[in-house]
This record gives structure tokens, sequence and C-alpha cells, in this order.
């Protein structure tokens, strides 16, 4: 099967699911609205949007530096940096960690799903749950998730209580707060007992060697704290100077992402647990992890930064405010692209995934600017998308009909075939 076969069955099947897209149409008319509140209410916001764009901006610029401060200001403190070069050997440095130990514990990572860490585990017999209850629905039916931030959106409550029944081995309600509860007790153990939490991060302060995780439900919280062994799987692009810089991008993210001022948890972990409680003498590993380290992936982001046409997209901080607003996505969610959705999915997917994966997402695009308009920092996604289309072209990955429309306009003045004109009024 071609890749626009492949991609074509799929669009088709996600046009004919109607509760599913019915799902994600109460969603993101819900996140629009809550985003719209704070934005159109906030007389600050303007600013630190600004400046928010000139973090990243110099971040990216000065990537190496970051790197190389953050790894000393974190090893300073007792934690360890592994430097990956592909999502192949950050798998096999995540194995290495972990040695023997069997049972994970996962926070919801875009980073983990890019180079396929759950299935690598797996394969090698570990035991990997997923801890965000999205994910952990994803996990259990064995689907591909639809949305960056909210990834079981499209799932209407009873297929939910379906899944989580067959799981949990329990007749469980289509009630939200009866599954939300059966989930958290399922888990409660589980957390204890795990060896090793792996979470992403949603960024990285270089001058403090500190890693941010920002969530609503707490369990990144408990990954990150309850297992002996904490281990972050994240991508360079996340390096941001300073702690006065993270407060920025927390002034932006929560809103653009969900709607909120600030989300109900916000962890800052600069190394392993420790105390000097007895006779002022360090020791790590007190109630949390002993061990921390920390897998900076690069995976093709050189390469993005690199080139002048791509370097924007490393400015994007994974709110789905792009996608929310997206017709696109609106039909088609999470066939809308593989890991990563919408333009800057596709974007994302010839850099670090494969140049097949994202053809369909960069030809399905219908350059309206939406997303422009709707991303706090501005990335001139169509302007990318139109770029990568030229290249995906050079590639042979174009559609035939596109391919034969622009025959026709190259040798007869119209996208018709010939003898086929324009329908006249």
């Amino acid at each position: 099967m071609s890749w626009y076969d492949d991609f074509s069955n799929r669009i088709y099947g996600s046009l004919d699911d109607v509760k599913r897209r019915g799902a994600l149409e109460r969603a993101i008319s819900n996140f629009i609205t809550k985003k719209y509140l704070l934005t159109d209410s906030s007389t600050e916001l303007r600013y630190y949007l600004k400046r928010l764009r000139e973090i990243k901006t110099r971040s990216i610029e000065n990537i190496h530096d970051l790197q190389r401060q953050f790894r000393e200001n974190l090893e300073e403190v007792g934690g360890t940096v592994h430097l990956a070069s592909n999502g192949a050997e950050a798998n096999e440095i995540v194995t290495k960690i972990m040695g023997e130990r069997k049972l994970i514990v996962k926070g919801k990572s875009m980073t983990t799903e890019e180079i396929g860490l759950n299935d690598h585990l797996e394969k090698g017999g570990k035991s990997v749950i997923e801890t965000d209850l999205g994910e952990r629905i994803l996990q259990a039916s064995g689907e591909k998730g639809s949305h960056i931030v909210v990834p079981a959106v499209h799932i209407p409550r009873e297929r939910v209580a379906e899944i989580l029944s067959k799981t949990l081995h329990q007749d469980l309600p289509p009630e939200p707060i009866l599954l939300t509860r059966a989930v958290r007790e399922s888990l409660r153990g589980i957390w204890m007992k795990a060896e090793v939490g792996i979470t992403g991060a949603n960024g990285l302060i270089a001058d403090t060697g500190s890693i941010i995780l920002v969530e609503n439900e707490g369990n990144a919280r408990f990954v990150s704290n309850a297992p002996p062994m904490h281990i972050v799987v994240v991508g360079i692009e996340k390096l941001i100077p300073t702690l006065e810089d993270a407060s920025v991008l927390l002034k932006v993210l929560p809103t653009y992402a969900t709607g909120q001022r600030l989300t109900s948890y916000v962890s800052i972990i600069t190394g392993p647990s420790r105390t000097a409680d007895i006779e002022l003498t360090t020791v790590l590993g007190v109630h949390g992890p002993n061990e921390l380290h920390v897998v900076l992936i690069d995976n093709g982001r050189s390469g993005m930064r690199g080139d002048p046409d791509f370097r924007e997209a490393l400015y994007c901080i994974r709110c789905g405010s792009c996608l929310n607003t997206c017709p696109v996505y609106q039909i088609l969610d999470g066939d809308y692209g593989r890991v990563y959705l919408g333009g800057i999915g596709a974007v994302w997917t010839y850099f670090t995934g494969s140049k097949e994966d994202a053809a369909g997402a960069a030809w399905a695009c219908t350059d309206c600017r939406r997303c422009t308009v709707e991303c706090p920092l501005e990335i001139d996604v169509p302007k990318m998308v139109e770029e990568l289309r030229a290249r995906l072209v050079e590639s042979g990955l174009q559609p035939a009909s596109i391919r034969a429309m622009t025959e026709n306009i190259k040798n007869a003045g119209s996208p018709y075939p010939p003898g086929l004109g324009a329908i006249e009024m």
C-alpha cells in the first residue's frame, strides 16, 4: 500500500465516525471558549507573548551553550544527563539506565511516542503503565491519540466505560466521575511498586539544571516522585536560559493549552531528592527518587535548527491551540498526522519521523492561516507547509490528483482535464 492509499483510508474512516467527531467538536468548543475568555480579558498577555518568542529565538540560537550549561548544573546537584542523537539511541540509553528493573510508570510524553519508547521497552520484557487518564484509556484500547493535550478526547464516555470495565475487571457505568475514580484506585498500588518513573518535560532551565512539568491530574508528580528512579526523555528544543524565562512560559502555556491561568500542578525538579538533616551531611534519595536521569534527544532537531525554512518550528510549545481552530483537524483529528498533528505536525514528522508520514498531513492543509493567527508565538506554519510540499514533490511524494492538476495548468492553463472546462454559470 502506498503512503497516499494509507492516508486516504484513514481519512475515510474518520469521516464515517460521527460519534467521534461529535465528541471532538464538544471538547474543542470548550477549549476555544475558555481560552478566549482569558486572552480577551488579559491586558498583559501581549507582553508575555512577545517575551516568549524572544526567549525561544534566543534559546534556539544558543542551544549548544544551554545544553552544556544545563548538563553541568544538573550534574552538580546529583542528576545525570545523557545525549541521544536519534530515537534508537535514546531507547537504548533508557534501557541501559533501567538495567533489570521491570515495572515502569509513565507520564504523558510526546517525545517518547516520537521515538516509540513503549514498544521498545515492552519488547525487552518491561511492563509499561501509562498514568495520564487519556493515555491510560488509549493504552487499554490500543487506539491512537487524537490531540496533543487531551489524547482520548475523541472517545465517547460509553466506549470509555467498555474499555475500562474490561481492563479493570469490573462493571463501570459511563459516568466520568466514576470512571476517573476507578482509574485512580487501580493506579494507587502500582505507583508504590513501580521501579522506574518516566516523564517528558515542558521545559529545561539551563542555569539551575531544573526540569519543568506542567499538568492538571497530578499523575506526573507521582511518576516523578514515587519510584526510586526518575527518567526524563525530552527534546533539546525545550531548553531555556533562566527560571525567569520559565515563568514567562508558564504565563502562556496553560492559557493557550487548556484555557487556565495556571494548571493544577507545576513541578520544578532540580536533582534527586535529598536531605542534610543529620549533621548537615547531604544524602540523596529520601522520600523521592535517589536517581534522576535526563535523556536529551536530538532526532532531527539540529537539522530543523540548521534549516532557515523550518527553524521556527522549534518554537512550538505544544499547546495545541492551532489544532483547535484548524478546519482539517476538526474533521480528521488524530488522523491528521502520526504522533505530531496538523500543519506544524507535518513539519515535525518530516524531520523526526519519515517523509511518507509527513506527506499526508502536508497535502491535507488548506492554507487557511488560522494556525498562525491562534499560535501564541505566531509561527508561520502555512509558509513552512508550502516549502515542505515543494520538497515532497522532489521526493516523488505528491498525490496523483494534484500532480495531474499541476500538469493540466502547465499544459492548458486550467486544472481541468483537456476537453472539460469550468462550469459556466
